[in-house]
C-alpha cells in the first residue's frame, strides 16, 4: 500500500519478550548442527550496525513512532467486520470469510517466532454499510479521507454488536460479490486528521480487506498487519515486474512467494531477534560466523556490514518450507538495505548469486536469481565489501565477511 508520511518519533523499546526471549538465550547454547568451530576475527556492537529513519514513515530504519504505528510484540486483538452494501449484498454467512482468514493467527506465530499472539475475533454479522461499495475509491492510491470514512462507517454499525475499543485493531471484510473493493490496503490513522473513536478510544490500526484477498490468502492480513508494525513495502510501485527487488523472499514483497517469511533484517528491526542474533561489522576486518536459517527458532541470523550512514549489505540462511534444499531459494540469501529509500521505492534489493543464474528452476514461479551456494563469493567494490559462503548444513550456512 502507498501510505502518506507522517512525522519522525522514537523506537524499540523492549525487544524481546517470551518465546523470543527464550530463543536469545538459546543463541548462546546451541551451536549450528553440522559445523564444526568457526573463529569471529572481529565482531562489532550491533548498535553500531542499526540504520536511521529519515523519512519518518514505514522504513527498513531504527526509528518508529509507536504513537502512530503498533508495537509488534504480545498479544495484538483484532475485530473482524464483515460489511455488505447496496449494490453488492452478501449472499453466504460470514462463517467461511472467517475460516479461510484465521490461518492468519498461526502465520504470525510462526513468522514472529512466537513474539506476536494474533488473536482475531469474529464478529458473525452483515454490518449493511449505507454507501454502494463503488462509491469509496478502492484503487491504487486510495486517500486517507476515503479509506477513513470506510472504517468510521463500518465502526459504527458494529457498535451494536461490539466493544471495538477492547481490541487493537480491526479487519474489514467485504462479500465476493463486492468486486469494487479491489485491494487490501492497511489502515494506519493519521494523527492530523480525525478518526474513529470508540468509547473514548480511538481505532488507530487496521486492514481494509479486498478481492484481491482470494489471490493472496491469509498471508495479505500478515503482510498488511506488518504495515502497521511500521514495515515498508518490497515490492515496486511503478515497474512492470513489481517483485525484481526481493521476489519471494519477503511477505512484503511477494505476499505468495515460495519462501515466505521476513527477512532476518526485518525481524531485528521490529524486535523479533535479539541483538546477539547478529554478527556486525562497522569498521575493516573480518568475520566468520554460522548462520542458523531463518525460518527456524535460535542462533546467529544474520552478518550486517554497514556501507554507509543508511545503508547495510545483509547476509542469512534460508531454508524455505517445501522447496528442495538445494535449488534456488536454499542458500545464503544476500540483500542490501538503504533505509533511506522510501516504501515502493526498493529499500531492499536481493543480489544475485551469478551472472548467469537459470531463469526457470524447481521453485513455484521463475527466478532471475538465487541463494549464494559454498564457494560463491558476493562483492560489493564500492563499499570494499565481500561475503563469502565457506560452508553449508541441514540447518544453515557458515559465511565469512571481509570491509576493506
Amino acid at each position: 500500500m502507498r501510505t502518506l508520511p507522517r512525522r519522525p518519533g522514537s523506537r524499540r523499546a523492549a525487544r524481546l519478550t517470551g518465546l523470543a526471549c527464550a530463543v536469545a538465550l538459546l543463541t548462546a547454547l546451541v551451536p549450528l548442527v553440522g559445523a564444526g568451530p568457526v573463529r569471529a576475527d572481529r565482531r562489532d556492537t550491533s548498535a553500531q550496525c542499526v540504520l536511521p529513519n529519515p523519512s519518518g514513515w514505514t522504513s527498513e530504519g531504527e526509528t518508529t513512532d509507536y504513537n502512530q504505528f503498533q508495537r509488534p510484540q504480545g498479544t495484538r486483538t483484532a475485530a473482524m467486520l464483515f460489511v455488505d452494501f447496496p449494490d453488492a449484498p452478501a449472499m453466504e454467512p460470514t462463517d467461511a470469510y472467517y475460516k479461510f482468514l484465521a490461518p492468519a493467527h498461526d502465520l504470525m506465530t510462526q513468522f514472529s517466532a512466537g513474539a506476536v499472539d494474533l488473536s482475531i475475533t469474529p464478529v458473525n454479522h452483515w454490518l449493511h454499510m449505507p454507501q454502494d461499495s463503488s462509491s469509496y475509491g478502492f484503487v491504487r492510491g486510495i486517500s486517507w479521507p476515503q479509506q477513513a470514512l470506510y472504517v468510521k462507517q463500518a465502526g459504527e454499525l458494529a457498535a451494536q454488536y461490539v466493544d471495538l475499543s477492547k481490541f487493537d485493531m480491526i479487519y474489514i471484510v467485504p462479500p465476493k460479490n463486492a468486486t469494487a473493493i479491489t485491494f487490501s490496503p492497511a489502515y494506519v490513522f493519521d494523527p492530523k486528521q480525525p478518526n474513529l473513536i470508540v468509547n473514548g478510544k480511538e481505532m488507530k490500526w487496521g486492514v481494509t480487506l479486498g478481492q484481491d484477498m482470494y489471490f493472496w490468502g491469509p498471508k495479505v492480513l500478515v503482510h498488511e498487519t506488518s504495515h502497521t508494525f511500521g514495515l515498508p513495502d518490497l515490492y515496486s510501485f511503478t515497474d512492470s515486474d513489481v517483485h525484481h527487488w526481493v521476489g519471494g523472499f519477503d511477505v512484503m514483497g511477494n505476499i505468495n512467494g515460495d519462501a515466505p517469511h521476513h527477512f532476518g533484517w526485518e525481524d531485528w528491526m521490529i524486535g523479533w531477534l535479539a541483538d546477539s542474533q547478529v554478527a556486525c561489522l562497522n569498521s575493516s576486518g573480518k568475520l566468520s560466523v554460522r548462520l542458523n536459517e531463518v525460518e527456524s527458532l535460535g542462533g546467529t541470523k544474520i552478518a550486517v556490514v554497514r556501507t554507509g550512514p543508511t545503508t547495510a549489505d545483509v547476509a542469512e540462511s534460508r531454508r524455505p518450507y517445501g522447496v528442495d534444499k538445494g535449488l534456488c531459494k536454499s542458500g545464503v540469501v544476500i540483500y542490501q538495505v538503504d533505509s533511506s529509500t522510501i516504501s515502493g521505492d526498493g529499500p531492499i534489493r536481493v543480489q544475485d548469486s551469478s551472472p548467469d543464474a537459470p531463469t526457470t528452476t524447481a521453485c513455484d514461479e521463475p527466478v532471475d536469481w538465487g541463494a549464494y551456494q559454498p564457494g560463491q563469493s558476493f562483492h560489493d567494490d564500492a563499499a570494499g565489501v565481500t561475503i563469502s559462503v565457506a560452508a553449508a548444513s541441514s540447518t544453515g550456512d557458515v559465511v565469512t565477511v571481509t570491509k576493506s
